[in-house]
């Protein structure tokens, strides 16, 4: 089978012919239909997370159809179609899998950078992780959700909104752009903050009520003239993204973390004591919430912007994404 490899960091995937896996006994082999190409992936290339595996086939954000099953698995059939997220397995024993917390399982599998995962043609996922995908969703169309649309799914609902509080989305990207459908769906209302002006023409368009350009001087000033936000998600990578989103709050207002900086992040103890301010993290998502994501797609309250691609035009992508040119999420489609 054809797949893009990863065989030493920092260097350009190699489109190459690989072995096709065979299923163990709680296994099932999909043929990929569409795989998202996701930032992770960049930052597994490029050599920042230690636990890859060399070498290596990335993609975590896969739909397919089932080829072949192992001997275990008996509730999903031959040409089901389904989905598979950053999670490959997780245990099921340890207290944060009973806890329902699968996500952060310590001894968790991960798509694409413990195991191989979806830039090839056929990848192996455990029956147990795999998720149908309902049939009023395309394949290029779900596949982004495994990741990019979870992520900021489960941030928003950890941070309890409830209908009709200010939500404010600090990066109207590849998951910013999900993240103001999704505060739509929870019966927000949406503040837009980015630094690019088409993307706060998107945003608007996506239903936010009101879109601020960061690189104005008074632009968390008008948003608490507003009120502040309730909750301020940033899923943009610049630090000073999250000095802002902390300015923008409301008193007891919640902070959720899901871009990631290179640098640490910093904050006065009494700016946040003064407001009772909360801050959380949210890592992925959990089987439950893929569902519901899935489901709030399929009711055509949730779309994902994606530009599709040939697997062979990958290190293309990666070029696009360094250089910040690429807008919503990239998709690789298998004919």
């Amino acid at each position: 089978m054809r797949a893009a490899v990863i065989s030493q960091f920092n260097e350009p995937l190699q489109i190459v012919d690989v072995e096709t896996p065979t299923p163990g006994f709680d296994d099932l082999i999909i043929e990929v239909s569409a795989c998202g190409v996701c930032h992770s992936d960049l930052h597994i290339l490029e050599g920042d997370f230690k636990a890859a595996k060399l070498p290596l086939i990335p993609g975590h954000e896969v739909v397919g159809t089932v080829v072949a099953r192992g001997d275990a698995v008996s509730d999903l059939a031959i040409g089901d179609r389904v989905g598979v997220a950053w999670q490959h397995s997780s245990c099921g024993l340890c207290e944060q899998c009973r806890e329902g917390r699968e996500n952060l399982c310590a001894k968790q599998n991960v798509t694409g950078l413990t195991v191989n995962g979806g830039y090839a043609e056929f990848m192996r996922a455990k029956a147990n992780h795999a998720i149908r995908i309902p049939d009023s969703l395309s394949s290029v169309d779900a596949a982004p959700l495994f990741c990019a649309g979870v992520t900021v799914y489960r941030g928003l609902k950890r941070a309890d909104i409830a209908p009709g509080q200010r939500v404010a989305v600090f990066g109207v990207g590849g998951l910013g752009h999900l993240a103001v459908q999704i505060a739509r769906a929870f019966g927000a209302q949406v503040l837009a903050v980015d630094i690019a002006d088409d993307k706060l023409q998107l945003a608007r368009s996506l239903g936010a009520e009101h879109a601020f350009n960061a690189s104005a001087p008074d632009s968390m000033k008008q948003i608490r003239a507003l009120g502040g936000a309730h909750v301020a998600i940033v899923t943009s990578a610049a630090k000073s993204a999250y000095d802002a989103a902390l300015r923008a709050l409301r008193p007891a207002g919640t902070l959720v973390v899901v871009g990631l900086p290179s640098e640490p992040l910093t904050f006065q103890a009494l700016a946040l004591v003064a407001s009772e301010a909360r801050i959380i993290g949210s890592a992925v998502g959990t089987r439950q919430d893929i569902r519901e994501v899935l489901t709030l797609a399929a009711a055509g309250k949730v779309h994902c912007r994606s530009e599709v691609q040939p697997l062979e035009r990958v290190n293309d992508v990666f070029g696009r994404m360094r250089a910040a040119t690429i807008s919503g999420r990239v998709v690789l489609e298998f004919p």
